[in-house]
């Protein structure tokens, strides 16, 4: 009975069997086609001229198409030009006005569509109608499926060319064409986690993520916490404000999203001075006055204290999460200015502890629990927050299966001898994928229930960000307090999870590979959150080729000890290649230079047959809707 109502709603969108056979032997046909390419990029941490680059390139997939179809054609040169002109049109069309003869446009639009064509060779030329802009989109097509030996049509094409011109539409129907170019060069985008924290737009990415036609995302830690703070945790609202003091970015709070940091700062000049240990890391170029630093630096000394005494709550209200080590304010000798950390006495230097109670460390004065519950308040309802975590929300997920790959952030928590780590919360044991779902389960749930504060699920997203079992974190604990206070580097260390000696061996990513229901040999685990310190020979393809690193090293303090700027990687029907880069210069250099920040491609690896879109997870779900269109025709029949 079930099915055939199914049957029957399913019947209702077709008018007869003709379309039904129609729709079955067009699906049949896309299943044949080339598998699109698939872009990797992760550790984007705010940077977006960078990520805007990465995003109209197609890590080098632009230039690989023009070297491709015009290598014996066009000059090198020229080529460069050509790619620039696709990447920023608007800017380019606009410093090179004087070369725009007649001439001029008609080559580069036929350049254009020639580009579009080949670019396009394995999409349906329905797919292809879709992705062209609607103010040209006749004209495109007309000009896109011209012959060559279509003599009889040549001054009609001829025609529409100098029509253009002489109407003044020939810079908008080459931006058109660029984007189309740069939108068909790469079918799909994997966001491999932390869009947030560090660097100064992580807003202006995701309002670009949202426009993008095909992508998934994966939180990553820092993501987290922003979820968090939306999701009513206090501990990860404090967070989100300390390390954007921290890296001199407090106006993604206040001028981004509406958030107003008067109170705190009010309450930040009170009890605390100038701290060299708290002032804000500022890049070259940063510019900001004296007052506005040191009012960021008595802000970041008030955001870490309450953030330590939320901690020492959390670490009291949930036993489970064997956080006790983490209690920092309770170990601390407030009259010696000391502390025992396993078993070893330090100095404290740089310390700012006049609101901690040395009876009660954890203790919020009624001040700041007035503080922090209308800072909180401000949070969660921040519209344009709301709008971005919810989309995170929408599109994202923990990890993802897709293609025959696995995508997460961080790690598959595991112990020394490979086997799966393992926690006990509410009662019950999780480990390796059950407990990564369990994360997400909690995290969704309390991301509906804002307003419950200090419930079971908003705190798991503390543990998130800094628990030993989080697949996010990866570490034993997270030393902040200690790089704040201890001059000792030795107390600075985070001891990692297993997880990341283990990843070198190609035994152990299979296993975790099986863990998630994959098998095959084309198979990869695919990784961010680790900076790569290529520096130190490090290599971002590991596990016989099983697992890939791809932290794009966006962030730029991370630059100066890994040497690049990162790998994004490439995923297209031939294969996978890792893309290298350098730092990012600006916009106007890539403009008037042609400086890409492209440095080399490595190969992972070249399957025996080429993929197509059969082999695909869009290509289950194809298979999948032709064998309901089939049981569909035999109802009917």
């Amino acid at each position: 009975m079930e099915k055939n109502k199914y049957l029957d709603l399913l019947s209702s969108k077709f008018d007869s069997t003709e379309e039904i056979v129609s729709e079955i032997i067009n699906l049949k046909a896309i299943l044949n086609l080339p598998k699109g390419t698939e872009h990797f990029v992760s550790d984007l941490h705010g940077e977006y001229n960078a990520f805007q680059h990465i995003l109209r390139n197609g890590s080098g997939n632009v230039k690989e198409k023009i070297k491709e179809l015009f290598h014996q054609t066009m000059t090198f040169e020229k080529q460069q030009k050509l790619a620039t002109l696709i990447y920023y049109p608007e800017e380019r069309l606009e410093i090179t006005r004087d070369e725009h003869t007649d001439e001029w446009y008609k080559e580069t639009v036929d350049y254009l569509i020639q580009l579009i064509r080949f670019s396009s060779s394995k999409y349906t030329r329905s797919k292809l109608r879709k992705t062209l802009p609607p103010r040209f989109s006749y004209i495109i097509e007309e000009l896109l499926f011209q012959s060559d030996n279509q003599t009889d049509k040549k001054n009609y094409y001829n025609q529409i060319i100098n029509n253009i011109i002489s109407l003044q539409q020939g810079d908008k129907l080459i931006i058109d064409l660029c984007y189309t170019i740069q939108r068909l060069v790469v079918d799909h985008l994997h966001v491999v986690g932390d869009i947030y924290d560090r660097g100064p737009e992580p807003d202006k990415i995701i309002e670009r993520l949202m426009t993008h036609h095909s992508h998934d995302i994966q939180w990553g830690n820092h993501d987290i916490i922003w979820i968090g703070a939306c999701s009513g945790s206090a501990i990860c609202m404090m967070n989100t404000i300390r390390i954007s003091a921290r890296y001199n970015n407090l106006s993604i709070i206040e001028d981004t999203y509406g958030i107003n940091l008067r109170p705190l700062l009010t309450y930040a000049e009170k009890y605390y001075d100038d701290n060299p240990a708290f002032r804000p890391k500022m890049e070259e170029g940063d510019h900001a006055c004296h007052e506005e630093i040191l009012e960021t630096t008595k802000i970041h000394q008030a955001a870490a204290i309450l953030q330590f005494k939320l901690e020492e709550q959390l670490v009291l209200r949930r036993p489970e999460f064997n956080m006790e080590h983490r209690q920092l304010l309770s170990k601390t000798n407030y009259q010696n200015n000391t502390i025992d950390i396993k078993g070893k006495t330090y100095s404290l230097h740089d310390t700012c502890f006049k609101t901690v109670d040395p009876l009660n460390p954890g203790q919020l004065t009624a001040e700041e629990e007035e503080l922090i519950e209308r800072l909180l308040h401000n949070f969660i309802y921040s519209e344009k927050l709301k709008r971005h975590t919810g989309f995170l929300l929408e599109k994202g997920s923990m990890y993802l299966v897709y293609n025959e790959n696995l995508l997460i952030h961080g790690c598959v928590p595991l112990n020394e001898d490979g086997s799966f780590q393992s926690i006990t919360l509410n009662k019950k044991v999780y480990k390796g994928k059950e407990l990564i779902d369990h994360f997400e389960y909690a995290l969704r749930k309390a991301y509906r229930s804002p307003h419950e504060s200090t419930d079971y699920e908003t705190d798991l997203l503390w543990y998130l960000w800094s628990g030993e079992s989080s697949s996010l974190f990866g570490k034993k604990e997270m030393t902040t307090f200690e790089r704040y206070f201890i001059k000792e580097k030795e107390t600075h260390v985070e001891e990692k999870n297993s997880y990341y000696k283990l990843r070198e061996e190609e035994d152990t990513i299979r296993n975790i590979l099986k863990e998630f229901g994959l098998n095959g040999e084309d198979s990869h685990l695919i990784n961010g959150h680790t900076p790569i310190k290529e520096l130190k020979g490090e290599k971002p393809i590991k596990a016989n080729g099983k697992l890939i690193v791809i932290d794009g090293g966006f962030s730029k303090p991370y630059q100066k000890t890994t040497g690049l700027a990162g790998y994004t990687l490439l995923y297209n029907s031939y294969g996978m290649q890792l893309v290298a880069h350098k730092p990012f210069s600006s916009v106007k250099q890539v403009i008037e230079e042609h400086d890409d920040i492209l440095s080399m491609k490595r190969l992972v690896d070249r399957p025996l047959e080429r993929k197509r879109v059969s082999d695909t997870t869009i290509g289950r779900k194809i298979q999948e809707e032709i064998t309901e269109l089939q049981s569909l025709l035999t109802y009917l029949n």
